[in-house]
């Protein structure tokens, strides 16, 4: 479909309008109801050399393509992830299913973690999502005791390994009341030394306000961007986005924060919702909804001695709420094929599908595109991509579908993902190749 040559034109593509850098107005005005617009693309040497309206420019003497109406979208940015863990599911099931069972079968499979182990597992994870047509990946890392130096070290070495297909992000992960002790300075070093995020896990308890200090003093003091695991819980009294949200503000902290999960949200009293928004607009704070992982976890009923019963929650946040409010709000993978998740295949599309369904995104689309490309990639500070734009590498994924509900509809395997102009080659690597690591 891609002609071998280093100028070609790509004719009669949908491309969706809000991720375009430079629409004109014929272009911006020719959108769909689903907010696409048809266009000719020219690529040159690996650049998305031009964007214009169906047949403007004549492509005299170059290769010339018709998609006949079948869309491109900009590499996905998965900004949520915890490559360190998956794949395990195998070797350390979740066999209730329940966010308890979930920790505590991690903390088991941790105690025999190695460098060969995390590295072949994080880089399986790389394989499928660089397939997938992702571009980049924020991921948390376990960071207590002996994880601090194996998992960040194999994050290093995989990051460098990768430079050249994926931009990767590492994120501290360990519980808040961690960064009162003194082995956390090992941990806060090792992610300056490796241009991370300083992340960890709010819960509700009677010292979270320090708790939440300490970190905000850290990061100023570092110069370290803030990414937290908030209120992954259907329990209302669990208000730690507001109290974030509330220091944020306090402490005048002008890096980028990112707040994950954020469920208890949807099941709070409306007026503590809109307070809550509130705080996190005037904080600057982006919301990560993680819809595969909390369906999946929140409001499950598990009674060795009963039945199963049905969840009467979808687990998710309010995506739609915090939009509204102007609050960036994205979705992402988060857990792969571990004990908090199953199933998954760091699959993009596979996350905006879920998300479309869970959080009826749909009736309009508007611009949700946006929450796995260009919103995600902003709050990395990645501000070129998530986007198709002259000027701009052409990176992106060639879909057959000419509709969202065509797209939607289907696994999209036949997908094709273009990198520097040039069609992926790869394919999906084989569950086989962890055999050794996941069955003794």
């Amino acid at each position: 479909m891609i002609p071998n040559t280093s100028g070609y034109w790509l004719k009669n593509v949908r491309v969706p309008v809000c991720v375009l850098t430079d629409k004109d107005e014929a272009i911006a005005n020719s959108a769909n109801q689903e907010g696409m617009a048809v266009v000719d693309v020219k690529i040159e040497s690996g650049i998305i050399d031009q964007i214009v309206v169906p047949g403007s420019v004549k492509s005299k003497n170059i290769a010339t393509v018709d998609l006949q109406g079948k869309q491109i979208w900009p590499c996905f940015v998965d900004v949520h992830t915890h490559l360190d863990k998956g794949h395990i599911w195998e070797r350390s099931p979740n066999t209730t299913g329940t966010f308890n069972d979930a920790l505590t079968t991690t903390f088991k499979d941790e105690e025999i973690w190695t460098t060969e182990d995390i590295y072949r597992r994080m880089e399986f994870g790389l394989k499928c999502s660089y397939v997938h047509g992702t571009k980049a990946i924020r991921t948390h890392l376990d960071s207590s005791g002996q994880l601090t130096d194996l998992s960040w070290d194999v994050f290093k070495t995989l990051r460098k390994q990768w430079e050249n297909r994926l931009i990767l992000q590492a994120v501290s992960l360990a519980s808040l009341d961690y960064f009162l002790t003194p082995e956390s300075e090992k941990l806060v070093n090792k992610i300056v030394e490796s241009g991370g995020i300083l992340g960890g896990v709010a819960y509700m308890n009677p010292d979270l306000d320090r708790q939440i200090a300490r970190v905000f003093e850290i990061a100023k003091d570092r110069k370290l961007n803030l990414d937290f695991h908030v209120d992954e819980t259907g329990e209302a009294e669990s208000i730690c986005l507001y109290k974030i949200a509330e220091a944020a503000l306090k402490y005048n902290f002008e890096g980028q924060i990112v707040c994950g999960h954020c469920c208890s949200l949807a099941v709070q009293p409306d007026d503590v919702v809109q307070h809550t928004l509130k705080l996190v607009k005037s904080a600057g704070i982006g919301v990560v909804s993680l819809p595969m992982c909390n369906l999946y976890l929140q409001d499950r009923q598990y009674h060795s001695s009963e039945s199963p019963k049905t969840p009467r929650w979808r687990g998710t946040t309010l995506v739609h709420e915090l939009k509204q409010t102007g609050i960036p709000v994205t979705f992402a993978s988060d857990n792969c094929r571990d004990p908090f998740y199953g199933f998954g295949d760091h699959d993009g599309l596979e996350v905006f599908k879920m998300a479309v369904r869970i959080c009826h995104l749909d009736r309009p689309f508007e611009d949700w595109l946006c929450s796995v490309t260009k919103t995600p990639a902003d709050l990395m500070g990645l501000s070129d991509l998530g986007r198709i734009g002259v000027g701009l590498p052409a990176d992106f994924i060639i879909f057959k579908g000419r509709y969202l509900s065509e797209i939607l509809s289907r696994s999209q395997s036949d997908r094709i993902v273009v990198r520097n102009g040039k069609i992926l080659e790869y394919k999906l690597p084989d569950y086989s190749e962890l055999d050794d690591l996941i069955f003794h």
